[in-house]
């Protein structure tokens, strides 16, 4: 098939139609998702051809069906993995958490949940190296100052604010899908 004619084009897809649904369907998490993309591939098929003749048919069609199945994931991880982009999103998803960890009036779900989560921060507390570790816990949960810290341990500020910084980069990598999973389910 070389060239694609008004005429032709009932006879293309029908020729082509079960094994771009079978190329598609492997790739996608449906069958109904392959079959919308299926539509769309034709559809633009339809669109492009009524403008331009296209030489070699099925390879134009196997490339617009990647890139619609491209397309089709980059949908679905924006939407399954959304993240906070803002400093505004941080602070209210660090206010949800919170008031998880804090509540009084727990139900056991949130209750199970609370353990949970205090359980993980333990645990990633714990793979932190010693000095990352004292540097978060005295500034954050003994609400210390850089300069008390560096007069105690003789230690520049420069050096604990970077002691610091690779913890909270290392335990915002580590709860990551903790957070997600509170904040973006209804599991709680």
């Amino acid at each position: 098939m070389k060239q694609a004619g008004k005429n032709n084009v009932t006879a293309i897809f029908t020729a082509l139609q079960q094994k771009l649904l079978t190329f598609i369907a492997n790739r996608v998490s449906s069958e109904e998702d392959a079959e919308d993309l299926l539509q769309d591939v034709f559809l633009r098929f339809l669109q492009t051809e009524e403008n331009v003749s296209i030489e070699k048919i099925s390879a134009w069609l196997y490339k617009v069906a990647r890139n619609r199945i491209i397309d089709y994931w980059r949908k679905k991880r924006e939407t399954n993995i959304p993240a906070p982009s803002d400093d505004e999103d941080d602070e209210t998803a660090i206010k949800e958490i919170t008031d998880i960890l804090i509540e009084k009036d727990a139900n056991p779900e949130q209750e199970y949940l609370r353990n949970f989560i205090w359980e993980e921060i333990e645990n990633a507390m714990d793979e932190l190296p010693k000095e990352q570790r004292e540097v978060f816990e005295q500034t954050e949960l003994e609400n210390k100052s850089y300069q008390e810290l560096a007069l105690d341990s003789k230690v520049s500020i420069k050096t604990l604010l970077s002691r610091k910084h690779y913890a909270v980069l290392f335990l915002r990598k580590r709860l990551k899908k903790i957070y997600e999973m509170v904040l973006y389910t209804d599991k709680y």
